[in-house]
């Protein structure tokens, strides 16, 4: 059971930014970024930042539960992302870019809307929890200088991170 493995996916803006919290921890085997939620098969990158998709950026995470539960990955989720904005995420606007948790099984559905409720009773925020938890559907993954662009393009990631007002709102939000 020890090395059974799981998939999450979670958008939360560009997934540029949301691969790197979730990267270095043991239990996390993989991460991928790509896209999911719209009506074209294989779509581009091009494609997808147009908005005309219905697709969102994603990040596929295949993880140990036994070793990093889902529950933990949902704590790091609800920190990488404004669950208030349903219009995008901090500089990254338009339906590509919202926040949205997809399931994949039935466990994984209340767990993230126990995490949602727990999210909105704490009061941490002012407007409405607004996220939306969704069923998994297929997932495209993105073109391969996508994948780790924090490692492989770095001055690039950081220059469009410190830029985007992410790190401030989390700052603000979970000091």
């Amino acid at each position: 059971m020890k090395n059974e493995l799981h998939k999450a996916t979670f958008a939360g803006g560009c997934f540029w930014c949301m691969v790197k919290p979730f990267a270095e921890y043991d239990g996390i085997e993989s991460i991928k970024s790509g896209y999911m939620g719209g009506t074209v098969e294989n779509p581009t990158y091009d494609q997808v930042k147009t908005g005309e998709t219905g697709h969102t950026e994603v990040v596929e995470i295949i993880f140990q539960p036994a070793v990093f539960p889902y529950e933990k990955l949902l704590e790091l989720y609800w920190q990488q992302v404004d669950p208030t904005d349903d219009d995008g995420q901090f500089q990254d606007r338009g339906s590509n870019y919202r926040a949205m948790i997809f399931y994949h099984n039935d466990e994984q559905k209340i767990l993230a809307e126990q995490s949602k409720q727990v999210l909105i009773d704490s009061g941490r925020f002012t407007k409405p929890v607004i996220t939306p938890i969704i069923p998994a559907e297929t997932f495209y993954i993105a073109e391969e200088y996508h994948q780790d662009f924090y490692k492989k393009n770095t001055t690039e990631y950081e220059t469009d991170r410190a830029q985007s007002g992410r790190d401030e709102f989390i700052q603000d939000h979970w000091k």
